[in-house]
């Protein structure tokens, strides 16, 4: 895999680096992680399983269009730290920050690389193709940075 790492992926452990260095062939489970996101109005942390994404160097959590706004999004908008977990193959939880994209050619440029995956991953399975202006405007969306443990 010839992925851009960002400084702080230079310090991380090599395996660690390597379990974050996915491409457009890595399968789900190389993709599963945990996020632990502080609850927007409870305080309380919230832990749930998530794929996450690379594009141009950077770490993505997305997911699948949905009619309303996912709770852990609401949660990151709140409170941008959070906890990625990592726990196939490789266990680690690294501290990082969320940025949200709002921005409409932003997403468009991003997801269009994530339907584009996905599509590929189920060309042959029968579903429908995910068509990129759904995911643009009903799919979550957050950049990662992974920062150093206080």
């Amino acid at each position: 895999m010839n992925c851009m790492l960002s400084p702080m992926e230079n310090g991380m452990r090599d395996e660690v680096r390597q379990a974050l260095a996915i491409d457009p062939a890595s399968n789900t489970e190389q993709r599963t992680i945990d996020i632990t996101t502080t609850g927007r109005t409870s305080g309380r942390p919230r832990r749930i399983e998530i794929w996450f994404y690379r594009f141009e160097g950077s770490i993505y959590l997305s997911g699948m269009p949905g009619p309303r706004r996912r709770d852990w999004l609401a949660n990151l908008t709140a409170e941008p730290r959070f906890t990625f977990h990592l726990k196939h193959g490789v266990v680690a939880d690294l501290p990082a920050v969320a940025t949200v994209i709002i921005d409409r050619q932003e997403r468009r440029r991003v997801l269009a690389e994530f339907v584009r995956e996905f599509n590929d991953r189920h060309a042959t399975d029968g579903e429908p193709q995910a068509e990129l202006e759904d995911w643009v405007e009903r799919s979550p969306l957050a950049r990662v940075s992974f920062v150093d443990a206080d």
